[in-house]
């Protein structure tokens, strides 16, 4: 696992190109640790991103395999497990906008995992798969409850059902993914939309990305009780007043 910070913005790399970025705990553990640093850090955008031909095939089977058939290991094997649902957790807490750069193979709990970054791009090699139930496995990183709200239920049924791989096109057209580039540019893209995020006033993109996630469920007074209570606060910044003085003459 590679985190390197330049600036407001951090990057995390999967860096297990010879496994195919296969995830067993140890690379799950290096995962929650290098966000909960980035979030230590203030990054205010992250990219994800991932050395080799894929970006990650999801859960080490082999690695799960053992796991599930040595009793005296039961509570790795459960740990393991926990360790899906904990990534989540902390890529929730992480005040920073999450942008993922997607390539080759994405894979299951390897997709899953991404399901919770703000923006996904997509090299038009990508590949992505949900084969859980084809091999008797289940879903995790809460994609039973974000995948249909990013998609729609029926899509996100197909996808969990049927198991079939999709395209980066495909992924496009139903809204999985966000952009679809030449995997030679993905770097570059991924680069210049994180630079265009940190330009923003960073208070209202913290507030942005807060309400934008918790509002999903919420009722819509809750809603607009909590947005005035945002406008109010991001009104009273000097931030504010410079950028706001700067857009009127821009304007004029």
């Amino acid at each position: 696992m590679l985190y390197e910070k330049k600036g407001d913005i951090g990057k995390i790399t999967l860096n297990k190109p010879e496994q195919r970025n296969a995830l067993d705990l140890e690379t799950l553990k290096k995962l929650i640790e290098a966000f909960k640093i980035s979030a230590n850090n203030g990054d205010v955008c992250v990219i994800y991103s991932a050395n080799g031909k894929h970006f990650t095939v999801g859960a080490d089977l082999k690695y799960g395999f053992e796991l599930l058939t040595d009793n005296s290991r039961l509570a790795e094997a459960i740990e393991f497990l926990e360790a899906f649902q904990n990534l989540t957790r902390v890529m929730i807490s992480h005040l920073g906008i999450i942008i993922v750069g997607l390539h080759g193979w994405v894979i299951g709990g390897g997709f899953e995992q991404l399901l919770y970054c703000d923006l996904r791009i997509a090299a038009n090699d990508t590949r992505i798969m949900l084969p859980e139930l084809g091999v008797g496995l289940f879903f995790s990183n809460a994609s039973t409850k974000l995948l249909p709200r990013i998609i729609g239920e029926g899509r996100a049924k197909q996808l969990m059902y049927l198991g079939s791989e999709i395209s980066a096109e495909e992924a496009l057209n139903i809204g999985l993914v966000n952009q679809v580039c030449k995997p030679e540019g993905l770097s570059r893209i991924l680069r210049r939309i994180a630079n265009t995020i940190v330009q923003k006033d960073h208070i209202a993109l913290k507030w942005a990305k807060k309400l934008i996630n918790e509002n999903q469920d919420a009722p819509i007074e809750s809603v607009l009780a909590k947005e005035l209570r945002v406008m109010i606060l991001t009104g009273q910044s000097e931030e504010l007043k410079r950028r706001l003085d700067k857009f009127v003459k821009d304007k004029h």
